[in-house]
């Protein structure tokens, strides 16, 4: 986004990069965001290509989990077509990602509840391993 990457404070927009973004919903599935090339003085530049992205909701126990996919598409009408199967592939990428980060939350090592561990060979017979 920025001109150096390295400099802080200085974001600046590349006008070579820009879109214009429109959304559409039906209000009951999701959401369709289209991003639209532009020029730098907003008129639509032809030589690069229209994306498309679709949104939804995966209702979870722990509330609503937002969902964002890419679709491929050339055409507003073929991006509509094909919200369903991106949207079914981007809730599967995201249930693996949950089950990979319930998988690593319940092998990672928890320090017993002094909070602090005795310098190195104290340990002795006495220590006590809690699992979650």
């Amino acid at each position: 986004m920025a001109t150096d990457p390295g400099r802080v404070g200085e974001p600046t927009l590349d006008p070579a990069a820009l879109y214009r973004e429109e959304i559409y919903t039906d209000r009951k599935v999701g959401t369709l965001r289209v991003l639209v090339p532009v020029t730098a003085a907003g008129a639509p530049d032809p030589a690069r290509p229209t994306l498309y992205s679709g949104e939804a909701q995966l209702l979870t126990n722990m509330g609503p989990l937002p969902i964002s996919f890419d679709i491929e598409a050339s055409t507003f009408t073929e991006a509509v077509s094909r919200y369903a199967d991106a949207a079914k592939t981007g809730i599967e990428r995201a249930m693996r990602e949950l089950m990979e980060l319930r998988r690593q939350a319940s092998s990672s090592i928890v320090i017993p509840q002094g909070g602090a561990l005795p310098p190195s060979g104290a340990l002795g017979g006495g220590g006590k391993i809690q699992m979650p």
